[in-house]
């Protein structure tokens, strides 16, 4: 398992750590996902075989946030 910490702008709300943590958290390959509103931070814990950094990035952006880190 490998963790992933990424810099999300526009989340400012609990609507979206659960659309991030539902929409990422179904991902194969993904066990846990942290949303740190304050921090703007998303953390992901997952099995890079099954899902890379860039298709939880790509997840986190086709629902409307953007993705700095």
């Amino acid at each position: 398992m490998e963790k992933l910490t990424l810099k999300v702008n526009d989340m400012s709300c609990e609507h979206c750590v659960a659309v991030i943590t539902t929409e990422v958290g179904a991902l194969s390959g993904v066990s846990n996902v942290v949303v740190d509103l304050k921090a703007k931070t998303v953390t992901v814990e997952h099995n890079p075989i099954f899902v890379t950094a860039d298709t939880i990035k790509s997840k986190i952006k086709e629902q409307g946030y953007d993705v700095v880190v």
